[in-house]
């Protein structure tokens, strides 16, 4: 398929038959552009806002490539008939896990889909919308997890998921986690300890995409799907150590909101 002819990923009828090399070469040009920090990102998609393109659609995007990803990592590690435990955190983040959940469940995988926040609903429009769409979806479970407790008791029978997403924190993390993201965190440490494939979105809670930075506790993932362009922190030894290996999905992005 020509590069011009490959759609966005929520347009893309082929991406959940695909494999982690398929997808990889498939986003080949997102991958090869220039790396970028956080901060220009965070930029980006705000001129990308204002050039029209709503943030719901570079959401969509981006949670359907994160699916895409999942079903694929979950193929490969032949875990594909077990749950997907997707644990999201009350930002755009975990936006992006939501939308991730509802393709997964389309798709016919089973799903639990767990709000990791102490208020009852994400804290952005985007966010919200798309935790309560998985309202009453087949397929899927919502969890709310508000405490710690909570988290140490999903964590009971861990065992038995497919793959793990992590969907707590993306770039805005500074100095140490709080509850119940924390545990979380350390859910997921275990859950990796225990043989579990683990995919973060954008990048592992707690490495900062700009320096590669970690806080402790942090994520160590087997995959990691950022979205528009390499991120910086994901280049340097440590972030690419706790990244694993690296997908870079488009998410529709116009070329004039990398300008200026």
């Amino acid at each position: 398929m020509p590069t011009g002819a490959i759609p966005l990923p929520a347009d893309d009828p082929e991406l959940n038959a695909l494999s982690l090399d398929e997808l990889a070469l498939r986003w080949a040009d997102a991958a090869a552009r220039t790396a970028i920090s956080a901060e220009a990102m965070t930029g980006t998609d705000r001129k990308a806002q204002a050039l029209g393109i709503p943030g719901e659609a570079l959401m969509e995007h981006a949670g359907t490539a994160v699916a895409a990803a999942a079903r694929a990592l979950a193929v490969h590690n032949r875990r594909e008939d077990r749950p997907v435990l997707i644990l999201a955190g009350p930002g755009n983040n975990g936006g992006d896990g939501f939308v991730a959940a509802r393709r997964l469940a389309g798709w016919g995988m089973t799903v639990i889909a767990v709000l990791v926040a102490a208020d009852e609903k994400p804290g952005t429009h985007d966010a919200a919308r798309n935790w309560k769409r998985l309202d009453g979806l087949p397929n899927i479970t919502r969890v709310h997890a508000p405490v710690a407790r909570d988290v140490v008791i999903l964590g009971q029978g861990i065992e038995r998921a497919g793959i793990v997403v992590d969907a707590l924190l993306g770039t805005g993390v500074r100095g140490r986690l709080r509850e119940p993201i924390r545990s979380a965190v350390e859910l997921i440490h275990h859950a990796r300890e225990a043989g579990i494939p683990v995919l973060a979105v954008d990048t592992p809670t707690a490495v900062d995409l700009t320096s590669g930075d970690p806080s402790d506790p942090v994520v160590r993932a087997d995959l990691t799907v950022t979205f528009h362009r390499p991120k910086t922190g994901l280049r340097t030894k440590l972030g690419r150590a706790l990244a694993g290996r690296i997908l870079v999905a488009p998410i529709g992005v116009p070329p004039e909101a990398d300008r200026g």
